[in-house]
């Protein structure tokens, strides 16, 4: 029987060298030099947080007083996955194919696509993976659909440039991109643009949608969003979602 097989979804944990030994790697900064008492203060640490048995394999002085390390330990605590429940965007996905007929028969005309990392925002990775014609991971961009016309404004955009371009081309649904969120700086910028999306207007009309790797969809349903898509989400999931929300919305 394969190990896979002997798993206890009931009592999931760490998995390293053995299932289930718990085996958990670490990293982190203290702000003490580098020395056998910051060793020392790593190991119990590590041990406040619940693992047993750690071992600091690598320290390294980055000077003024800070030191990194990377410590193992083992996992203590379990989780029951079978009563994990993620709230996630509803979305059939369509095909390409699908995806340009249904707008064509459902909606009767191309539809317009505005997308932008904004604020301070300089990353565009995620946001050309969704937009470019190239698209993701064997997955067309939305400027590859005959039927959806998309404008990808790239980085650093205030939102209130994003909302005049949507104004400009009549948007019908409006992307937003946002990587840098130290400091939760992405909450407030996505809460700004919702509040000037409905300033102007437009919530009823538009199709709002934020994106990144500390988006989930609960995030975005919070901050007055449609859909919040995480890391690894493909353009047909956002494509197929702007549609049927269109769609379900009778937006033509």
């Amino acid at each position: 029987m394969s190990e896979a097989r002997k798993v206890d979804l009931t009592r999931i944990r760490p998995y390293g060298d053995i299932l289930d030994d718990g085996a958990v790697q670490l990293s982190f900064t203290l702000p003490v030099p580098a020395g056998p008492e910051a060793q020392e203060a790593a190991k119990q640490l590590v041990r406040k947080m619940g693992l047993d048995e750690p071992v600091v394999s690598y320290m390294h002085d980055l000077g003024v007083g800070y030191t990194f390390f990377v410590v193992f330990g083992k996992c203590t605590h379990t989780v029951d996955f079978t009563t994990i429940e993620v709230p996630r965007a509803e979305v059939r996905v369509m095909s390409f194919e699908e995806c340009n007929r249904t707008i064509r028969e459902h909606i009767g005309r191309k539809i317009t696509v505005v997308g932008a990392a904004t604020g301070t925002d300089a990353h565009t990775v995620g946001l050309d993976a969704i937009m470019n014609m190239k698209g993701y991971n064997g997955a067309y961009g939305l400027e590859r659909y005959p039927e959806i016309v998309a404008i990808n404004m790239g980085s650093q955009v205030p939102n209130e440039k994003l909302v005049a371009k949507a104004i400009e081309t009549n948007a019908d649904a409006i992307l937003v991109s946002q990587v840098v969120t130290q400091r939760n700086v992405h909450i407030p910028n996505l809460t700004q643009l919702v509040e000037l999306v409905e300033a102007e207007g437009l919530r009823d009309r538009v199709v709002l949608i934020c994106g990144g790797p500390r988006i989930t969809h609960e995030l975005a349903a919070e901050l007055g969003y449609d859909a919040g898509f995480g890391p690894g989400t493909l353009p047909s999931e956002v494509a197929s979602f702007i549609v049927q929300e269109m769609v379900r919305r009778g937006l033509k």
